[in-house]
């Protein structure tokens, strides 16, 4: 019996986003604190076995509807079957032939619920990379995030970019630009690696920080940007357009170690985001208690987290503490690479996990 597993990190979206939806230009990173480990094993029938995020008890009528509003109907199985549907496709229109064996698939993850650090995209990156492994499929790397995309966007109906799915399959600390005729004619943007690379993380003093009870829907504010950006409005065009130069600014900051420009682009970021998107107060008070600490600080992606930087032991320590007495947990992110994907599940990840 043949038997593979997979991982992908939680990430956060460190500038540009959301451009990512619009053309745009983004850095985002991956982190090793929180993930999704997913395993196929061979079987006489294709088979998906709920996960954490396919909840079916509940302790009582208000936490089922609460639980529903929060994350629909489906879960995670939905997720792994769109992923499987769109991989299988691909590689019949490119002419990849694949073996005929069947799966079951079973997944575990840790990342935070609706707090904007990517569980969804994680569950659907780790599918792919599963399958890719399961069936001896190389697929190109640039084209992995697409189908992850279309699975989520197409088969579900679920509004989303690239950029989460391009730094789960990428790993490390990966600058975007998603110039608009590139994706257009390809399906996918210009993708660099900063990490591991010219730049150095651990010299950037990252955080991220969550609040666990913060999961929120946020569905409804992107299709309202969406559908201005898509009327050509001209204070979402030019949102959409400082969005991606402070992504630009800030991989020079990155690549030359400009820790105070750094901190500068990420207060911009959250401020621009501020000004266009109705930013729900309990969000907006995360940014502000974490600056009041003397840290910058911008949302890691929708909202429910936030990421920045601090410039030293003592401030990260207040940082931490006046986080906390809001109800939220920081954390100092080791970068997540592909060999750490590798490494853990060679030691025996999902059965230790």
């Amino acid at each position: 019996m043949d038997i593979v597993e997979a991982r992908s990190f939680a990430r956060a979206g460190f500038l540009g986003n959301p451009s990512d939806g619009y053309f745009g230009k983004t850095v985002s990173f991956t982190f090793t604190a929180f993930r999704v480990d997913l395993r196929l094993t061979e079987s006489a029938r294709l088979r998906f076995v709920p996960g954490e995020v396919d909840d079916a008890s509940f302790a009582s009528p208000a936490e089922l509807v609460r639980d529903l509003r929060l994350y629909g109907y489906y879960g995670g199985i939905r997720m792994l079957k769109a992923v499987s549907k769109r991989f299988f496709e691909y590689c019949t229109e490119h002419g990849i032939a694949l073996p005929e064996r069947n799966f079951t698939a079973e997944y575990k993850i840790n990342i935070p619920r609706l707090v904007g650090l990517s569980g969804s995209s994680a569950i659907c990156s780790a599918m792919l990379k599963a399958l890719m492994k399961f069936y001896g499929a190389e697929l190109p790397l640039e084209d992995t995030p697409t189908i992850c995309l279309e699975a989520e966007r197409d088969e579900l109906g679920i509004a989303c970019g690239l950029q989460d799915r391009v730094i789960q399959m990428y790993n490390g600390m990966v600058y975007m630009d998603f110039e608009r005729g590139l994706v257009e004619s390809t399906g996918h943007g210009r993708y660099e690696r900063l990490y591991p690379g010219a730049a150095d993380p651990s010299s950037l003093n990252l955080y991220v920080a969550y609040d666990p009870a913060r999961a929120e829907e946020s569905g409804k504010a992107h299709k309202k940007v969406k559908r201005l950006f898509e009327q050509k409005n001209a204070d979402i065009l030019s949102a959409m357009s400082e969005f991606a130069d402070i992504a630009e600014r800030g991989r020079t900051a990155i690549l030359s170690g400009d820790t105070a420009a750094l901190a500068k682009l990420v207060n911009a970021n959250f401020d621009l985001r501020d000004r266009i998107f109705n930013v729900a107060e309990e969000n907006r008070r995360m940014v502000m208690v974490a600056r009041s600490a003397g840290a910058s600080a911008k949302f890691a992606g929708s909202g429910g987290a936030i990421t920045g930087t601090f410039e030293d032991e003592a401030q990260y320590a207040r940082l931490e503490k006046t986080l906390a007495g809001i109800g939220c947990r920081t954390l100092r992110p080791q970068i997540a690479l592909a060999s750490d994907e590798s490494a853990e599940l060679a030691s025996g990840g999902w059965r230790n996990s």
